[in-house]
């Protein structure tokens, strides 16, 4: 029997807070009671969750007695400002920020990957960035049967990644444009609208952004090979909710492409996309409301005999960030690794 289990979610406003509501409703997870945190300007209206009318309340630090589980998609500075008195009230909190994610002493989880990780989780486990979660799942299959010795990948990222108004500016301004006026670009540096343009982030002294350097840590945290070569090149494309990605992986042995092929087609979290006669591969617009990770073109690289090229294309809203955070809490749930609070589980 599974016990029901109070949850909050924090962030609950936001593009990825909103789809965490509706993957806990989809995916009927054991929830007795669920509290809705978000910053004082949303307390007060509703959000609807299995029929009922749930109030959203501002955060402060009663809010997370007698919760259990927090999943946690409001920035990086707010996880940072409340998750010590949340796992001091005894819960799990799940962060989908960037705050700790390469802190040694919390796991770093995709479920499709790296399971274990989660046991030993003290209270806090981090959800890993979009774009390395999309590349983990599509290539952890390939490592687990023949080492990576290198991986070389070009990021095509929708506007999700920058939240639901970003995502409303690149409608406003394709209108814009449409009409024969000037874009404006508010929340991004440049109009994304019929254009793109490198990742946004800030940029290190090597010259490499912020995104780009989450991917190559991340990807070595997750597979627990720190000295994995990974390098990236992120753009910001006019895409409204997923991600592409063009990956080349370096193998320590030729890698026989069927082979990859039906290791992909077989793997949890992945659908395999390929009709190479009509030339139809895995696009944003097919991801999109998808939980899979679509994957096709697996191809021999034809300057390197233990390479190989693969495009996926994922929803950048859900596996990337909701979906990923929910399955990681029925990881805890399947696992025993979080208890139900015991007025309940009596």
């Amino acid at each position: 029997m599974v016990h029901p289990y109070r949850v909050a979610i924090l962030g609950a406003t936001g593009a990825v807070g909103t789809e965490l509501l509706s993957l806990l409703e989809q995916r009927d997870f054991p929830i007795a009671d669920l509290k809705l945190l978000a910053s004082p300007r949303s307390a007060g209206q509703t959000l609807s969750f299995k029929g009922e009318s749930l109030p959203l309340e501002a955060v402060d630090d009663k809010s997370f007695k007698n919760i259990d589980l927090v999943l946690a998609s409001a920035g990086a500075s707010v996880s940072k400002t409340w998750v010590k008195t949340a796992i001091a009230s005894g819960v799990v909190f799940i962060d989908n920020s960037s705050a700790f994610r390469m802190d040694t002493s919390v796991p770093l989880v995709v479920p499709e990957v790296n399971p274990q990780a989660a046991a030993t989780h003290r209270g806090l486990i981090a959800n890993p960035n979009c774009t390395t979660i999309l590349m983990a799942v599509a290539v952890y299959p390939l490592h687990q049967v023949q080492p990576l010795r290198r991986v070389v990948a070009a990021t095509y990222q929708s506007a999700s990644g920058a939240g639901a108004r970003a995502m409303e500016e690149v409608k406003t301004q394709a209108q814009a444009i449409l009409h024969g006026q000037e874009p404006v670009a508010e929340l991004f540096p440049y109009p994304l609208a019929f254009n793109l343009f490198p990742h946004n982030s800030a940029l290190n002294d090597q010259g490499y952004c912020e995104e780009e350097m989450k991917m190559v840590n991340e990807t070595r945290k997750i597979f627990g090979v720190p000295d994995l070569r990974v390098t990236a090149t992120c753009v910001r494309v006019p895409v409204l909710r997923a991600h592409s990605e063009a990956l080349n992986l370096e193998f320590e042995q030729p890698f026989d492409v069927a082979h990859a092929r039906t290791l992909l087609s077989q793997a949890p979290g992945i659908t395999l996309v390929e009709d190479w006669q009509a030339n139809y591969f895995p696009m944003p617009i097919d991801a999109s409301g998808q939980d899979n990770v679509l994957v096709g073109r697996i191809r021999q690289d034809l300057s390197h005999p233990a390479s190989l090229e693969l495009w996926l294309c994922g929803d950048q809203i859900r596996k990337g960030a909701a979906l990923n955070a929910v399955q990681i809490a029925e990881l805890l749930v399947q696992q025993n690794l979080i208890q139900p609070s015991i007025a309940l589980a009596n």
